[in-house]
């Protein structure tokens, strides 16, 4: 395995192209991201150096460009407020040190192999939590929109609704307008020669400059030039379990903000990522900016796209996006100190609106029922609680129901056949005929396909009001697999049909079943002579042993 996953020199062209494009666009977001964060504007620029960085040099999708976003910035802003208010003087070195543990977390996700895992999200909760995301950001910048200082959370912003209306700065209003209303409208052609959000940046930045007078609006204020400071992990045992809540918070929504990010530039470029590795490397990139004072940072769609459609392939555009913010940090940073707040809020909107997931909430009204509602609660807990409450909730309520849906699908599947149930489809003519002449007294439980623990508790309900029976045989010809839970329902099964005097025969155990079966101890349970390899066999055996005394 190669220590740069996808490099290759065929496409430097494009590369440098791609890679300069996407700082453009990532130059705006960063700063906007940075001053929303409360960490300030030069910690966007951090953020967007090293894990765009590192993310390229050690990630798993070489197309794919990393820096702060909207969801990665929606936490840090949290984690920022809660630790200053805590201990202003040392708050910061606390939020930057739940950078480095969540960036240290996704590198053990990243170790553990669990990359596959975090995209089996289920859809209504990542278009939910997203949505939420969304919200969140828009709710955030209605202050600096309207001319005073942001949220500390959502729901303090919607309480201010009210107060924003009433007591707008009309200078905020007109340049958050302006800016929002360039990046909306902006034509396409001139869209394909500058991004958009910086178009909006510098017209936003002028208009302030030469008409704002004697108007008081908040700027990005003094950027510091040069390289950054090594800041050295803080840690305090009376709030350690608040850092290890909130690095899980980033860890968690980090990698899924990424893989999906690693959907769409697979897509695009029809390649396949390796999901792993892309976690390892966007860790290691939000360690490194933890440790410099930089946002955390994810896998960022827009600049993806963008880099993509510009000719980027290979981790040389991610690094060269880095490279050329390191610049702007060297020598243009003085020029964004008077960039408005009003002007960053107007294209953070965007961004906000942008995550929303208006294509699901257009349809939302022809989806089932579960499925909206299951949208709606994760929306809601994403706006009003926090982010991995949502998730977390989400996928375990989904993964109940769903869990549900396949055990009853597995026991709908079960059938319990005798010479009465008219049920004995599937066997051959010698085993209708041997069942029959068991006259009833022989029950045959035939399993299709593999039983999951949600199923198990319904075996034995399956015979349940059947007649009285001599022998119970258990077919297991069409399982591939069980687990712990169905081999002790299994037991269960056994254990009762011998205390009430009756056989057990099984059928068909392949060396999986038989394996988990031997380990506990369950297949002793039955002489060797009841284990059969066919049905044929085990229904010859049990008539035999049924009709015996008649026979005799």
């Amino acid at each position: 395995m190669s220590l740069i996953h996808g490099l290759h020199f065929h496409n430097i062209k494009g590369d440098l192209l791609g890679g300069l494009t996407a700082a453009v666009v990532a130059l705006p977001l960063a700063l906007a991201f940075g001053v929303s964060s409360g960490a300030g504007a030069i910690a966007g620029l951090y953020g967007a150096i090293f894990v765009g960085l590192f993310a390229a040099l050690f990630g798993g999708t070489p197309s794919q460009v990393s820096g702060p976003t909207g969801p990665m910035t929606v936490v840090m802003a949290s984690v920022f407020t809660q630790f200053v208010a805590l201990d202003p003087q040392s708050g910061p070195l606390y939020a930057f040190t739940v950078v480095i543990l969540g960036g240290l977390l996704q590198t053990s996700f990243g170790l553990l192999k669990l990359g596959k895992y975090v995209t089996l999200v289920p859809f209504p909760v990542i278009s939910g939590f997203m949505t939420g995301i969304g919200i969140i950001i828009i709710l955030l910048q209605l202050g600096p929109m309207f001319g005073f200082p942001a949220s500390a959370s959502a729901g303090e912003s919607l309480q201010q609704i009210p107060h924003y209306l009433t007591h707008a700065d009309p200078a905020a209003l007109l340049l958050g307008g302006v800016t929002l209303a360039v990046v909306i409208f902006c034509p396409k052609k001139l869209a394909a020669v500058v991004p958009p959000t910086l178009l909006a940046l510098v017209l936003g930045t002028v208009i302030y400059q030469l008409f704002h007078g004697d108007t008081d609006l908040a700027i990005i204020g003094h950027i510091p030039t040069g390289l950054p400071e090594l800041l050295l992990p803080r840690f305090s045992m009376d709030i350690l379990s608040d850092m290890l809540f909130a690095a899980l918070m980033l860890a968690v929504l980090g990698s899924i903000d990424s893989l999906l990010t690693s959907l769409v530039a697979d897509n695009m470029t029809k390649t396949q990522h390796d999901s792993d590795r892309e976690l390892i490397g966007q860790g290691i990139g939000n360690m490194v900016a933890g440790l410099f004072g930089g946002l955390p940072g994810a896998g960022a769609t827009m600049r993806t796209v963008v880099n993509i459609k510009a000719g980027g392939k290979t981790p040389i555009a991610g690094s060269v996006h880095a490279v050329v913010l390191v610049f702007v940090i060297l020598g243009a940073a003085p020029l964004a100190e008077n960039i408005p707040h009003a002007v960053l809020a107007g294209i953070l909107i965007k961004v906000g609106l942008d995550i929303i997931d208006w294509r699901f909430l257009m349809r939302l009204h022809r989806a089932p029922l579960f499925v909206a509602s299951l949208m709606l609660l994760v929306l809601v807990l994403t706006v009003m609680v926090d982010l991995v409450t949502a998730v977390f909730a989400g996928v375990f309520i989904a993964n109940v129901v769903t869990v549900k849906r396949l055990a009853d699908h597995q026991l709908d599947s079960i059938r319990v056949i005798d010479s009465h149930a008219g049920n004995d489809e599937g066997l051959s003519k010698r085993e209708r005929k041997l069942l029959t002449e068991t006259q009833g007294r022989v029950i045959l439980y035939q399993f299709d396909g593999p039983v999951s623990y949600a199923a198990a508790k319904g075996l034995s309900g399956k015979l349940q009001g059947r007649h009285p029976h001599d022998a119970l045989l258990l077919d297991f010809s069409r399982v591939p697999l069980i687990d712990v839970s169905t081999a002790l329902a299994i037991e269960d099964m056994i254990i009762e049909a011998q205390e009430l005097g009756r056989d057990v025969h099984m059928i068909g155990l392949n060396p999986i079943v038989k394996d988990i079966l031997s380990r506990l101890k369950i297949l002793g349970l039955i002489p060797v002579s009841f284990c059969h390899e066919s049905r044929s066999k085990a229904l010859e055996t049990a008539y035999a042993l049924v009709f015996r005394d008649e026979l005799n």
